[in-house]
């Protein structure tokens, strides 16, 4: 039984990542912001399951989302870096706030968080990371300029970090999903939706489990040969 801790659980992708986890066997501490979803999950999921209010924003947040997770089930065997947040808006008129935000929590929270995290797995000589990347990384999205940014820096400090700590039994990876029916989509005009669709070879948009069940796949010990990847889970948007 191993120990998890996946961060922005109280989203779509996130709840599904909780459920699937937990099904399993798990011991998990899940982080959010809204404690009125994270009060739920800790009805749904009683045993094996903590949730802890975090803002990864904030350093200090993180230091103590740690020690709370370390106080519950010990070590953190593998981290599921999948808080995020969009602020959209075209490059030129683009706010210093609405960059520094999304760049804040989308790439610098999962580089603080997995350097702490990271001590324990390189001692243990075991671990896995997963990365909640974006299609959007090498698509390009217009208007999307610093979550695009954030994204493809994760990409390239997964490949990185991975390098780093292969001799130790840990694998890094980044799991991009492509459109996924969560609650960002309800904000999607209707004409807009299907013109995406079209775009998929698929034909149609994802759904959180399929993007859970790829996550669950990179930290498991059947993807032991698996590190430094982004595997896209997109219904063939992007080849």
């Amino acid at each position: 039984m191993k120990n998890i801790l996946i961060t922005g659980a109280t989203g779509g992708i996130g709840q599904s990542l909780v459920k699937l986890f937990h099904s399993k066997g798990y011991v998990i501490c899940a982080t959010g912001t809204n404690s009125e979803k994270l009060n739920l999950l800790e009805k749904s999921f009683k045993d094996r399951f903590k949730a802890i209010k975090c803002n990864l924003t904030n350093h200090a947040e993180i230091e103590e989302l740690v020690l709370k997770s370390k106080e519950f089930y010990g070590i953190t065997n593998i981290l599921i870096n999948n808080a995020g947040i969009t602020k959209d808006n075209l490059f030129i008129r683009i706010k210093d706030n609405e960059w520094n935000d999304v760049i804040d929590l989308n790439l610098n929270s999962n580089y603080k968080l997995s350097k702490i995290i990271l001590k324990d797995m390189i001692k243990h000589k075991w671990g896995r990371i997963v990365n909640i990347s974006s299609d959007a990384a090498k698509l390009g999205n217009p208007g999307q300029s610093n979550y695009v940014a954030a994204k493809a820096a994760v990409e390239g400090m997964t490949r990185s970090i991975a390098n780093e700590v292969a001799s130790r039994g840990i694998t890094v990876n980044c799991v991009a999903p492509g459109f996924v029916n969560t609650e960002i989509l309800d904000t999607i005009d209707e004409k807009k939706l299907i013109m995406m669709k079209e775009k998929i070879p698929l034909g149609r948009i994802g759904i959180a489990n399929e993007i859970a069940a790829a996550v669950y796949f990179l930290s498991s010990e059947e993807s032991s040969y698996i590190t430094g990847q982004v595997l896209h889970v997109n219904g063939g948007l992007t080849m």
